[in-house]
């Protein structure tokens, strides 16, 4: 009884973290509301796009009697803004689980192009409105931010992500039976540790390379965030891992599941690869935070 209880308290918390993860974070899309001829809509602005796969920006307002026209430049540059407009259309949606499963087959609204940049590379953009009710200007003060990536084979990326978040619920099975002094801990922190390696370690390069054309931007080769908390929980769990492999340390397995968790709680992509526009080499955001 005691196993189960376990499992469902790690679930519940593994399943709390996948949710925050899709909530937060720089390149997941920005929601707002804006009213267009006295009707409420809500965008899903875009923060992340995949080189060549000519996605733009999209106002998902399907309403004909309205003109839109964005404005983008690239990020971190005095550059004068370049403007495009926006046009009403209806797009097929290529996918099996939309077609199949929730019966949709395209999406309509309004799409702006804008021009491919290299790996890591990022645009910033913001838009105006013209309906009934005259000209509204949305996100000029804070304009949105894109990050240019290439595409990632899924059969790379899918068990990547599956690994890391099947980490997670081992490693937080494997703390709440280290609290509780349950014997099967030190299984499971082993399993934890196998899962980590996998997915942070070996798949985790792998998505980097084919994303932004670097398979490893943390230490000691460069500070990318991403890359150094995948690191530093696996580090941890190694820890917790040796110490226990003659004598029973529940405490280093309790430290490393908090470790995980606090690094999980860090937005995904966060100070994550960036393109220097000026020089084209890929740094690290929290570094030109501290520069700028």
């Amino acid at each position: 009884m005691k196993k189960v209880f376990f499992w469902l308290l790690a679930i519940l918390i593994t399943l709390s973290a996948v949710i925050y993860q899709r909530k937060t974070g720089p390149t997941y899309d920005k929601k707002m509301e804006i009213q267009v001829n006295g009707v409420t809509s809500e965008l899903k602005l875009i923060r992340s796009m995949e080189i060549g796969s000519a996605t733009g920006v999209k106002l998902n307002i399907d309403d004909t009697n309205l003109k839109a026209r964005l404005y983008y430049k690239r990020f971190l540059t005095s550059e004068a803004y370049t403007s495009v407009d926006f046009e009403y259309a209806k797009k097929p949606i290529d996918s099996f689980i939309m077609n199949k499963v929730f019966k949709i087959n395209e999406e309509k609204g309004w799409f702006a192009n804008v021009p491919d940049q290299p790996m890591a590379g990022k645009i910033q953009y913001y838009f105006e409105v013209t309906d009934n009710n005259g000209v509204q200007t949305y996100l000029k003060n804070e304009p949105i931010v894109v990050r240019f990536k290439g595409a990632v084979p899924s059969y790379i990326l899918a068990p990547h992500i599956f690994f890391m978040f099947f980490a997670m619920l081992l490693g937080n099975l494997a703390g709440i039976m280290a609290v509780f002094k349950y014997k099967g801990y030190k299984y499971f922190t082993k399993l934890t540790v196998i899962a980590l390696f996998l997915g942070g370690m070996v798949l985790g390069p792998w998505v980097q390379w084919h994303a932004f054309g670097e398979a490893w931007a943390g230490i000691p080769f460069a500070w990318d965030l991403t890359d150094n908390k995948t690191l530093l929980a696996f580090v941890f769990w190694l820890i917790a891992l040796y110490i226990n492999r003659k004598k029973d340390k529940p405490i280093y397995t309790i430290v490393a599941c908090i470790v995980m968790l606090i690094i999980y709680s860090i937005p995904h992509s966060m100070y994550g690869s960036q393109l220097d526009p000026e020089t084209g080499e890929i740094i690290q955001g929290w570094i030109q935070l501290l520069i700028f």
